[in-house]
């Protein structure tokens, strides 16, 4: 893949980003810790553990996460209401959500909505 920009200008490009990324990412672990001398009192004798609080928040980055990347590719509008409720993609998306409501199973959505989507390509 070629392009028109310089070098120099694509690495700089890659560079920023790359310490924005660095940034976002450290600066949650900066807030963890300064709630965490907060809580202490300004003592620093947190034993490296993160707090119970803030351990149930992160608890639900991982779904949160992972519908903010599916959703997008399940939920498509079609020009007609029965041809967006038929869609494959959202009607595979259902069946892994009843899957993921009842087994509680990240592996057991996966191959539950992966095979509803199979069989309804095949079938529709």
């Amino acid at each position: 893949m070629t392009t028109s920009y310089p070098a120099t200008t694509v690495w700089v490009v890659v560079l920023a980003i790359g310490v924005l990324t660095f940034a976002i990412r450290f600066s949650f672990l900066a807030l963890f810790e300064a709630i965490e001398r907060r809580s202490s009192g300004g003592r620093d004798d947190s034993d490296g553990t993160i707090s119970p609080r803030v351990r149930a928040v992160l608890r639900y980055v991982p779904p949160a996460v992972l519908a903010a990347l599916v959703f997008p590719a399940i939920v498509t509008l079609e020009p007609t209401v029965v041809g967006t409720l038929s869609n494959e993609r959202l009607l595979a998306g259902t069946v892994a959500a009843a899957a993921a409501w009842r087994t509680e199973s990240v592996l057991a959505t996966i191959g539950v909505g992966m095979g509803a989507l199979w069989a309804l390509q095949v079938l529709l």
